[in-house]
């Protein structure tokens, strides 16, 4: 295949909040009460809920700057690449990235929530709402055809999060983020079904996609105290195998069939030993009476899942072993771990030094994401123009330089100036 023939849906990348973002999506009567940014003395924007710090603007955010100043160290908006937070300028850079489509986890917010719902009241429903009505209407509807979007919940009352769910699909969006491991939250784990169960049915009903991106359950991690911030960025893939055990062995998969579960930033290296080990545990354990029918817990676990890597290539010569068909590709822009501006290139070559065939590469790099999100990639943008070589051919003018935090400020003050 020719790398100007690929066509890339990214379905984890990233995006850091504009900081008027809850402007517009807040009511009146709690307008007061909205996170809001800070600056503080060191220079680093930080949002602030209810007198607490809610999370940080950047966070290895890092997209164009020297290998040498990558860091989880927050970052103020003069630092970072516009694209980060700017919609019009991120869709400029999936363009020069070859990319279609996009689907961008939250950051000050928390990957499921996590940090707007320290605080379990009305507000925060309020403010879950405004934050995904900023992200639907704003950030994702300004593109049309280039986002999909990915809704929070207020977890840790069913229906609540019920009422959520069917109210963002609604407006069309079918995907929302939930953690890994909800007990590391105060929740209970997946294993609840008087918990969880409604927002299972309420989720298989309207097709939505529950997405356990890695970093919640970091806590599932008990390391050395002197352990470096390596092991939690190599071992956070294996979390995902966690979560994958709480729902595939507890109730969850066996009691929802249409549940749908994609495993974002998880990797897809973990699940071939895990599905061997899982079904030598079935058939070998018998006396622990799990019951899957007639089918194997391997088979239940590709029925519902989706695995999303960025590189993995030694795993894709093993891609039939894993299922071809629940596999996609994920950019994770803006972080370190992502590929910008050259992302065709190593997608392409990666898949290619595993043997895969030109019908393999599109399963994995558009396809299996599509199916599984239901959603139409060429609503909005013809095939013919939704390839590499034609969403390039838009962004000859993207400067792709390497700049220093640094440089970012200063173009930051001059443009503010």
């Amino acid at each position: 295949m020719r790398t100007d023939d690929l066509i890339l849906v990214s379905i984890d990348d990233h995006v850091v909040e504009p900081p008027d973002m809850f402007d517009r999506h807040v009511p009146k009567k709690w307008a007061d009460l909205a996170p809001r940014l800070v600056r503080d003395d060191q220079g680093v924007d930080r949002w602030m809920y209810r007198g607490v710090q809610a999370g940080v603007a950047g966070l290895n955010a890092v997209v164009s700057w020297p290998p040498e100043e990558w860091g989880i160290d927050p970052a103020g908006y003069a630092e970072m690449r516009p694209a980060v937070y700017d919609v019009n300028e991120r869709v400029a850079d999936m363009n020069r990235n070859g990319i279609l489509a996009s689907m961008c986890f939250p950051t000050f917010a928390g990957f499921s929530a996590g940090h707007l719902s320290r605080v379990r009241d009305e507000v925060t429903v309020v403010m879950i709402q405004a934050y995904n009505d900023w992200h639907i209407d704003e950030w994702a509807a300004a593109h049309p055809g280039r986002f999909i979007p990915i809704a929070l919940l207020p977890l840790w009352d069913p229906a609540l999060a019920v009422a959520e769910i069917r109210r963002v699909a609604a407006k069309g969006c079918r995907s929302v983020t939930m953690p890994e491991q909800p007990h590391l939250d105060g929740l209970p784990s997946y294993h609840d079904l008087d918990h969880w169960g409604p927002v299972f049915e309420a989720l298989s009903a309207s097709g939505t996609v529950m997405c356990l991106h890695i970093g919640q359950g970091f806590g599932a991690i008990t390391q050395a105290p002197d352990a470096p911030i390596d092991n939690k960025m190599i071992l956070a893939c294996q979390v995902s195998a966690l979560g994958a055990q709480d729902l595939l062995w507890g109730p969850a998969l066996r009691t929802y069939p249409d549940l749908r579960v994609a495993w974002s930033e998880g990797g897809i290296g973990w699940i071939p030993f895990y599905l061997d080990r899982c079904d030598r545990h079935y058939t070998n354990q018998r006396w622990l009476r799990r019951d899957f029918g007639d089918r194997l817990p391997s088979d239940v676990f590709r029925e519902h899942s989706l695995a999303c890597y960025v590189t993995d290539p030694t795993s894709l010569k093993l891609r039939h072993d894993i299922g071809i068909d629940i596999i996609a590709w994920e950019c994770d822009y803006p972080h370190s771990d992502s590929f910008w501006p050259d992302a065709p290139e190593r997608v392409l070559g990666e898949l290619e030094s595993a043997g895969a065939t030109d019908a393999e590469i599109n399963k994995i790099t558009w396809e299996n994401a599509v199916r599984f999100f239901d959603w139409d990639p060429f609503t909005h943008i013809p095939r013919e123009r939704a390839n590499v070589g034609a969403l390039r051919s838009l962004a000859a003018d993207v400067d792709v330089s390497e700049r220093s935090r640094k440089e970012w400020a200063a173009l930051y003050a001059a443009r503010s100036a």
